[in-house]
């Protein structure tokens, strides 16, 4: 993230059903249960069901998710490599 411009990070919420988020530095995962994101303010686990990535532009920081939203969970990294995976390992329990 050292040669990464900080964009500004937001979430947009339409009644659980959709969600969209800018300050994306890239996907990480996403299944039909969650979708990991690193963005400029630290990792975003989306939960819920039926979840889907709509549009994904990392050029412009950008993801749309749709499903079933129940929550948002940020997790701050402080470096990669083990420290990373470790977070991962935790998250995927």
């Amino acid at each position: 993230m050292e040669d990464r411009v900080m964009t500004i990070h937001k979430i947009t919420v339409n009644n659980r059903q959709s969600a969209a988020v800018t300050g994306v530095l890239d996907v990480l995962a996403f299944d039909l249960n969650e979708v990991l994101l690193e963005t400029s303010q630290g990792m975003l686990m989306i939960k819920g069901n039926n979840m889907h990535v709509k549009r994904l532009s990392l050029e412009k920081g950008e993801v749309d998710v749709e499903g079933e939203i129940d929550s948002f969970l940020y997790s701050d990294v402080a470096g990669h490599g083990k420290q990373q995976e470790s977070l991962l390992a935790r998250l995927f329990r």
